[in-house]
């Protein structure tokens, strides 16, 4: 009987612990061996032994899980967990999160910063609604413009064809709105495109241009702040929960500080590519940003109520306002 009572609970405690085991999958298009690569395969490794093995994190880096549309609708029916997503990514998720890079609302990073503290907390709120956790938010940084040839004025771009995000239909029209020419296609085509001329701008931040050489083809750089790139790693509310209360609050704290140490790492790097690519050939072209922002403000009717619910507009717009304010 003793023998039997044993081995009944020997078996009840290999089942408990299988049981306890949670393997997440994340998908990104942070490229492999990248800056963010490296920090989700720390993470990772972290995650492992802060939860003595019970918590593994799989990453499939460099869009192996399709664009960033794809990767959350794989999220939608869990064939994957979490994902690690720019805030224009997040548009099929919840819209809220693409006014942080409207093109030329904000003056600097640090206006932009200082707005996106004033509501980040409705963004996590609105991502719970949704039934995901927000583990932790990076700043990828400021996106310039980059073209296959210099492009001066908002009249310039008008002739040129320039990359939009596809299944965001009110987006692409905001563009239009600022009488631009948008070119819908997934994220992982940006390379081919580019190459084949079937779009003559991208916008983006220097690492990622960099990193996948779409300078080399994009020579010219607009010499201005175009918008600024946000990321997140999200993760469905329910994988999330099947981890232990005081493990959750263990990983967590691991995600927000790899957060925070990337977020610096990035920053410089971000200098080092520009600098790399102008001595590679890419040439920057001085602008005035007041025609710019005149040619934008065109699409803000757009945007406000279309891309994203008026009141959150005007939320951001007032947050936006009273951080230059405090600055001047």
């Amino acid at each position: 009987m003793k023998k039997l009572l044993l081995t009944a609970a020997l078996a009840a405690l290999v089942a408990t612990r299988a049981e306890a085991q949670v393997t997440l999958k994340l998908g990104t298009l942070a490229p492999a061996g990248s800056t963010w690569h490296e920090v989700l395969k720390e993470m990772a490794q972290r995650w492992e032994q802060a939860s003595g093995g019970q918590v593994k994190l799989r990453i499939y880096p460099g869009g192996a899980q399709g664009s960033e549309g794809e990767m959350v609708r794989k999220l939608a029916i869990s064939q994957l967990q979490a994902a690690s997503i720019s805030n224009i990514g997040m548009h099929d998720v919840i819209p809220e999160p693409q006014m942080l890079s409207l093109p030329t609302f904000f003056a600097d990073e640090a206006e932009a910063e200082c707005a996106f503290g004033k509501v980040r907390g409705k963004l996590e709120q609105a991502m719970d609604q949704k039934g995901f956790v927000v583990l932790h938010w990076s700043r990828v940084g400021a996106m310039s413009m980059y073209c296959s040839r210099p492009i001066r004025t908002p009249a310039d771009l008008a002739g040129a064809k320039i990359f939009a995000w596809e299944g965001d239909p009110k987006s692409v029209d905001a563009f239009r709105a600022a009488g631009f020419r948008p070119v819908v296609l997934s994220s992982t085509d940006l390379v081919p495109s580019l190459q084949t001329g079937m779009i003559d701008c991208i916008t983006n931040v220097p690492l990622y241009v960099m990193t996948t050489r779409m300078f080399e083809k994009a020579r010219y750089v607009t010499d201005m702040p175009w918008g600024f790139i946000y990321g997140a790693t999200i993760v469905r509310k329910d994988a999330w929960e099947r981890i232990p209360a005081d493990t959750r609050q263990k990983l967590q704290a691991i995600a927000v500080e790899l957060g925070l140490k990337v977020d610096g790492e990035v920053r410089r790097l971000n200098g080092d590519a520009m600098t790399a690519m102008r001595k590679q050939g890419l040439e920057a072209v001085a602008v005035d940003p007041a025609p710019w922002r005149a040619a934008m403000e065109k699409s803000w009717p757009v945007v406000r109520g279309g891309v994203v619910s008026a009141a959150f507009f005007d939320e951001v717009k007032a947050a936006r306002d009273g951080c230059r304010a405090g600055k001047k």
